[in-house]
């Protein structure tokens, strides 16, 4: 598996790209104040918050949630009881946080909600990965992330176990229909891509078994070819036909109810946009202690 796209992907990268949706997220939620607590809660004193996970799943987004309630209040004192990527079961005690109750309440929805969505990611691409285990092929994203947060989701993909596709346009080709039929046929799409940026790598997507016999035609063979919708016979053909000269990846019509027989065809990737667009939100709560200290 090629680990260059999304090679910047780390937790620093994660953090600059999550503070101007935290600013956001913030001035969206706390438009007007919080008068509920401003009139209930002492300024001052300490109130101790415990994140629990309501159900089973896989932990991503500690990072991101810790900056939120240091973003309110510097005073808020938040503290990790597992690590992302890890797999809880339903009740586990995820994180605590404890300062100011104002701040820890104004805070408290925010995290949580950045949390949530990407411990569901992470939680989604888990039952994927554990779906082809025993296979050689591995589960990719796609760009079909949620906007402005895909630097968020394709990080969570990581810790649920899942590889990253290109992050952007610009960190690899991928020759689609459109710009085969534009161009008149694989290998003239492929002359024209290789002439006008050679460096970049260069992915191909072929529609059935005689496009794919020309595109392995071409030399140098191109970084990888992209089975669309095909059939699981077409797949096993395309494994036999293509011989390891090219890595395979697959799209379309994946599910967790497909994936392993797709897996067990011998194709070397797939591709799963439901990992992104499609998550389920991991359910976590936010419980507080009965009384400020």
């Amino acid at each position: 598996m090629d680990e260059t796209f999304c090679a910047r992907l780390g937790r620093d990268e994660l953090l600059a790209a999550a503070a101007p949706l935290i600013e956001l997220a913030l001035a969206e939620d706390l438009d007007g104040g919080d008068p509920t607590s401003e009139a209930i809660l002492p300024a001052d004193g300490a109130l101790t918050g415990q994140i629990v996970a309501k159900q089973a799943g896989v932990v991503a987004g500690l990072d991101v949630a810790a900056r939120v309630f240091e973003r309110v209040d510097h005073r808020l004192r938040w503290t990790a009881e597992v690590a992302d990527g890890d797999r809880v079961a339903a009740g586990t005690r995820i994180a605590s946080v404890c300062g100011p109750p104002r701040a820890l309440l104004a805070a408290e929805r925010t995290a949580l909600n950045f949390l949530q969505r990407m411990s569901g990611v992470a939680s989604h691409t888990r039952r994927f990965v554990d779906a082809v285990a025993g296979t050689e092929a591995v589960i990719l994203d796609t760009r079909k992330t949620l906007p402005a947060y895909r630097m968020l989701d394709k990080y969570a993909v990581r810790l649920g176990g899942g590889h990253n596709h290109r992050l952007a346009l610009g960190e690899m080709m991928l020759v689609k229909d459109n710009h085969v039929d534009a161009a008149g046929g694989i290998a003239a799409a492929v002359t024209r891509a290789r002439g006008a940026f050679p460096d970049l790598p260069l992915e191909v997507e072929v529609r059935d078994l005689d496009e794919l016999g020309a595109l392995l035609a071409i030399t140098p063979p191109v970084t990888r070819a992209l089975l669309d919708n095909f059939e699981l016979a077409a797949m096993r053909a395309a494994v036999a036909v293509t011989a390891r000269r090219v890595p395979l990846e697959v799209s379309g019509n994946v599910s967790l109810a497909t994936v392993a027989a797709i897996a067990a065809t011998g194709v070397d990737m797939i591709s799963v946009g439901a990992l992104t667009h499609s998550a389920p939100a991991l359910d976590l709560s936010l419980n507080l202690d009965d009384e400020v200290l």
